[in-house]
C-alpha cells in the first residue's frame, strides 16, 4: 500500500471507545458481568484471558451480533475536538449517522452489524471467514464496496461515474493487498492461501471498510514465529495510518509488543487493567491466566524452541519457493 503520512498520536485521554457495565447473559449463564473499559484513540488496547472468559462475546456486543441485557458502549468515529481537516472515507460515509455525536459519542448497543460497520468499526474473526472460491482481490473488494456510493446501481446502470468508482474500488483493493504483504497473491483463490496469508487477507478486507476502529480476534492463532513478527509490524503500520486497534490475543509476547494497555477478563469479569508490565506482575492475573513464574519460564523456553523450529521450516519453504521461481513457476497454477 502506498505510504500515507502517519497521523499524529492523540493522547490516551481522547477516547474512541468507552464501554460501561456491559452484562450479557444466555439463560442462566453470564458471559459478561459488568465489563467496563476505555480505549484511547490511536492506540492498541488488548483484551486477554483464558478460554471462555468472554472476550469474543465482548466483540460480538460491540459489533451488533449480540445485544447485552445492560450497559453501554459509546464510540467516537472522530475526535470531538479535532481540528478541521478533510474527512476520511469512514467519516464521509457515516456522516448522516454522526450528526450531533459531540462529546457523548455514538451508542453501539442495539445497532445492527451493518450499521456498526458504516459507523467505522470493522473486525476479523477467531475462525477465518473468507469466501474461499473468490480470489484474494475479490475478497477485499467485498470490504471496500461497503463505502461504494453507487450501491446496486453498479450492475443496473453502468454510468461513467459507476465505472470510475469500480476502478477506484479495484485500485484500493490492490493497495490493501500490497499493504498486508499479499501483492503476489492477488488472483489466488482465498481457500488456496496458507493459513497465515488467510489471516492477513481477512485484515485487508476489514481495512477495506475504512474503519476508525479495527477489532482483531486472535490474529496470531496458528501463526509461525516469522508470521507473528510480521503481524507485529502490520499492527503497528495500521495504527500509524490512524486506525485504533482492539486486540484479542493469547500470545503475550505479541500483546506486549504492540499494546499500550491491557484488560484481563476471567469468567466474564475484568480482573485487571494496566500496562503490559503491570499485568505481568498482577497476582490475580498470574493466578487466573499467566500461571506460576517458574512455569512461565519453562513456557518461554518451549516457545523459543518452537520459534527456532518454525524459522527452520520457514527457511525450507523459502528455499522451495526460490526453486520454483527458478523453474519459472510460482505454484499457483495447480491451485486454480
Amino acid at each position: 500500500m502506498s505510504r500515507a503520512i502517519p497521523q499524529p498520536r492523540p493522547s490516551a485521554a481522547d477516547p474512541i471507545l468507552d464501554v460501561r457495565d456491559v452484562t450479557l447473559r444466555f439463560g442462566g449463564l453470564t458471559s459478561l458481568d459488568g465489563v467496563s473499559l476505555r480505549h484511547g484513540r490511536g492506540s492498541v488496547l488488548a483484551v486477554i484471558g483464558p478460554n471462555g472468559a468472554g472476550k469474543t462475546s465482548l466483540f460480538n456486543c460491540l459489533t451488533g451480533a449480540y445485544r447485552p441485557q445492560q450497559g453501554s458502549a459509546r464510540f467516537w468515529p472522530t475526535a470531538p475536538t479535532a481540528p478541521t481537516a478533510p474527512a476520511s472515507p469512514a467519516t464521509q460515509a457515516g456522516a448522516s449517522a454522526l450528526v450531533g455525536v459531540g462529546e457523548r459519542g455514538v451508542e453501539l448497543v442495539g445497532r445492527s452489524p451493518h450499521r456498526v460497520t458504516r459507523l467505522g468499526i470493522a473486525r476479523t474473526f477467531q475462525n477465518i471467514r473468507l469466501f474461499p472460491e473468490m480470489s484474494a482481490v475479490e475478497n477485499v473488494q467485498v470490504g471496500v464496496e461497503v463505502r461504494a456510493r453507487a450501491g446496486a446501481l453498479r450492475g443496473l446502470v453502468p454510468t461513467r461515474a459507476v465505472r470510475r468508482e469500480e476502478r477506484e474500488i479495484l485500485e484500493r483493493s490492490h493497495l490493501l493487498l500490497d499493504f498486508v504483504g499479499l501483492r503476489h497473491r492477488v488472483r489466488w483463490p482465498a481457500g488456496s492461501l496458507a493459513y497465515g496469508e488467510q489471516r492477513r487477507l481477512e485484515i485487508a478486507r476489514a481495512l477495506g471498510t475504512s474503519p476508525a476502529l479495527l477489532l482483531l480476534d486472535e490474529p496470531a492463532a496458528g501463526a509461525t514465529a516469522s508470521e507473528r513478527r510480521d503481524l507485529v509490524a502490520l499492527i503497528r503500520a495500521i495504527v500509524d495510518q490512524g486506525v485504533s486497534v482492539l486486540l484479542i490475543e493469547h500470545d503475550i509476547r505479541l500483546v506486549a509488543a504492540v499494546a499500550r494497555s491491557i484488560v484481563v477478563l476471567n469468567f466474564g469479569r475484568v480482573i485487571a487493567t494496566g500496562s503490559p508490565e503491570q499485568i505481568r506482575s498482577d497476582p490475580a492475573v498470574i493466578e487466573a491466566y499467566l500461571g506460576d513464574p517458574d512455569d512461565r519460564a519453562d513456557d518461554r523456553a518451549d516457545d523459543r524452541a518452537d520459534d527456532r523450529a518454525d524459522d527452520r521450516a520457514d527457511d525450507r519453504a523459502d528455499d522451495r519457493a526460490a526453486g520454483q521461481a527458478g523453474d519459472g513457476t510460482d505454484g499457483s497454477e495447480g491451485r486454480r
